[in-house]
């Protein structure tokens, strides 16, 4: 064998086995950067099924000749104030997921008014739409938690691959950039205060 033949077939080893970690390393990124992104949008469509919920409760509650509209009045507000922001997956920043997060608190509030103010009602608490509609918002409630679960473990899964070694080398070189977890609301950590009016 000619001595100029092993440093050739050293080099196009290494660059094979180059390629192939480079390559590797941006497809597994690229899929988990992808899985983040479609569990991010599950966490919209979770929300979005909140909103149009909340479209029948309103027009059931609406119903009762003698409910406070002002408690409506900040349903709907808060719902479309919700509505009207909107996140690019492709782009989720911060301060984007803070303002997404702050308008759904809104919604959150105004419809836990809503509901409180609904005991008083006993005509829409025997209302078989209206326990049908609440029972329906509580398991959406749940499916909100649970996809901002696989969100942040999606997210996490994607930040540890592109931040351990070496791939942390290639990230920047590709641009892959760590993403944003959906946080709790600011004060979440303390118990809400319950009062009851007797």
């Amino acid at each position: 064998m000619k001595k100029w033949l092993i440093p050739l077939i050293i080099i196009v080893i290494g660059v094979i086995v180059i390629w192939r970690f480079t390559a590797g390393f941006n497809n597994t990124a690229v899929t988990k950067e992808e899985n983040a992104k479609l569990a991010w949008s599950n966490v919209e469509s979770s929300y979005q099924r909140r909103n149009d919920l909340i479209g029948n409760l309103v027009k059931t509650v609406e119903g009762a000749a003698d409910f406070e509209r002002g408690t409506l009045k900040e349903v709907i507000e808060a719902r479309a104030k919700a509505t009207s922001v909107n996140v690019d997956a492709e782009n989720l920043s911060a301060a984007q997921i803070q303002q997404f997060q702050e308008a759904q608190q809104g919604v959150t509030s105004a419809l836990s008014r809503l509901l409180v103010t609904v005991e008083r009602y006993p005509e829409l608490k025997a209302n078989q739409n209206f326990l049908q509609l609440q029972s329906q918002l509580e398991g959406t409630e749940n499916r909100i938690n649970v996809a901002r679960d696989r969100y942040n473990e999606a997210v996490t899964d994607y930040n540890t691959y592109i931040r351990v070694f070496p791939n942390n080398m290639f990230a920047g070189l590709f641009g892959f950039e760590r993403m944003e977890r959906f946080q709790a609301d600011a004060g979440a950590e303390n118990a809400p205060d319950v009062e009851f009016d007797f």
